[in-house]
């Protein structure tokens, strides 16, 4: 613990209050504190599916919308979501009224880290997917994980956990701490072992370059004591540039044949993906997972290399993968009306968006693939990515571009435009369209899409509950054509 931590979090604390408490982690470490007997409150001001119900459901009193009065009752403790600015009416009061306050890291490591083993996940791309993938094999091999992982795991219906077995597992970003802590999250941490999936540029809003998100991993890779195990992508030159600050022992992960771990022969069907590892000259085991897309595969071997590292064998890990059922908006069906597809997924960055769409391709590839796509991140909604998200979506067959829907939050002369977007793709030889909201979208699809139809939603927000209104309207439109045949009216498919 930091001396920043022992100043702002008292030795006695039975009421708190989280500032931000919808975002994914914030709810998690919200419902994990109301578990270890603290009287839990928070508030948000944009409160929406899942986590506004996960958190109802775990007896949390979420306010809607700041205010000092959600304040009134001067908690213990605040803790202040990375969201949060120092302008925040809740951030002011409380410093008005003295009140004792941390940052989501901290108040992880003072309340559940404790004498626990954290295992900790970074990287640009796949942590909450390789995070739970290890959390279900420590599961599954009856190591009784805790986690805090920044998506819902299906085989929890939850996105925390507090176990009794002696890890940790934590999806460690590089985004910014706070207000009052510009430093990436996952340096407050002491690792047991460590995982770098990638590194690319990505949140425009805090880091200048790709130079600068470097420094940032130089900076994590440097503290990690010589006891900590290392596990990084073998494939990422950003990645391998940093491991010569490694004094420890690193292991490297990929399908090239220089990685520790390797993945091979990768086999692809309708629902399974099967692949066989190596490490070092060795072959250790022959894996199948219901995962898409070959990202998903090594996300699973980097999993593995950890498991691995913690005394659990093949077998163990063979049955866990098999088992493991996914975690919600990644690539998660969402419904399916008359033969059309609903799926969800939090792609926003140009490579997950790629990598997104080939794996569901590969998965249904008899299939007409509808990408519909909502930038909303304060990184997709900037240019920074303008001239490359045009090659992110080659493998869909009709695309779907809204417009960023908080684009008032960013100055003019950095927006993204959503239209150069449309003809960009239009001159690479694409079938895309602009939409300026969610419903001409929506009304757009239950004209258009047809049984058989993969319409593959991607976006890091609730997008205006898209799935829900567009199963609706599917299903309103069957209902009509049913209704106009039995009135003896000529038929006609809905999505003339």
């Amino acid at each position: 613990m930091t001396t920043t931590e022992e100043n702002r979090i008292p030795e006695t604390v039975k009421t708190i209050h989280l500032i931000a408490v919808c975002g994914t982690a914030m709810g998690a470490l919200a419902s994990l504190l109301k578990e270890k007997g603290f009287e839990v409150t928070g508030s948000d001001q944009k409160v929406y599916p899942p986590m506004s119900t996960f958190l109802m459901k775990n007896g949390i009193v979420v306010a809607e919308g700041y205010s000092e009065k959600n304040l009134s009752y001067r908690p213990d403790l605040v803790v202040v979501g990375n969201a949060v600015t120092k302008t925040n009416p809740e951030a002011v009061a409380m410093q008005d009224m003295g009140l004792c306050y941390c940052s989501m890291p901290q108040a992880i490591n003072h309340f559940l880290v404790a004498n626990k083993k954290p295992i900790l996940i970074t990287g640009t791309h796949g942590k909450t997917t390789t995070s739970s993938i290890i959390t279900w094999i420590l599961e599954s091999a009856g190591l009784d994980p805790s986690f805090i992982i920044g998506g819902i795991l299906k085989n929890y219906d939850s996105n925390y956990r507090l176990g009794k077995g002696e890890y940790i597992v934590i999806e460690g970003d590089e985004y910014d701490t706070a207000f009052f802590d510009k430093g990436p999250k996952f340096l407050h941490y002491d690792p047991h072992a460590t995982v770098i999936t990638g590194i690319e540029f990505d949140h425009a809003d805090i880091f200048t370059d790709l130079n600068h998100v470097i420094q940032a991993f130089r900076t994590l890779i440097s503290r990690l004591s010589a006891s900590s195990s290392l596990i990084a992508f073998a494939e990422d030159e950003n990645v391998m540039q940093l491991l010569s600050n490694r004094n420890g022992r690193v292991l490297t992960y990929g399908k090239s044949k220089n990685a520790d771990w390797r993945l091979q022969d990768i086999k692809l069907n309708s629902s399974i993906s099967f692949f066989k590892v190596f490490f070092g000259d060795q072959f250790f085991g022959e894996f199948q997972t219901s995962l898409m897309g070959k990202h998903n595969l090594l996300n699973s071997l980097a999993a593995i290399a950890i498991a691995y590292q913690l005394g659990i064998n093949s077998e163990e890990i063979q049955k866990a993968l098999k088992t493991f059922q996914g975690v919600k908006r990644r690539q998660e069906i969402r419904g399916i009306t008359n033969g059309i597809t609903v799926m969800d997924d939090f792609a926003h960055h140009p490579t997950a968006v790629k990598e997104t769409i080939r794996a569901v391709k590969e998965r249904y590839r008899e299939s007409r693939l509808i990408a519909v796509f909502e930038p909303r991140t304060n990184t997709s909604m900037r240019n920074v990515f303008q001239g490359i998200y045009p090659l992110s979506f080659d493998m869909a067959d009709l695309i779907c571009i809204r417009k960023p829907p908080l684009l008032e939050k960013i100055p003019p002369n950095v927006r993204f435009s959503s239209e150069k977007l449309v003809q960009d793709l239009k001159i690479r030889g694409k079938d895309a369209r602009y939409f300026e909201d969610t419903e001409s979208i929506i009304n757009f699809l239950i004209e258009k899409a047809e049984s058989g139809d993969i319409v593959l939603i991607m976006s890091n927000g609730g997008f205006d509950h898209i799935h829900e209104k567009l199963l609706t309207g599917l299903n309103k439109a069957i209902i009509r054509v049913c209704e106009d045949a039995r009135k003896g009216q000529p038929q006609r498919p809905y999505n003339d």
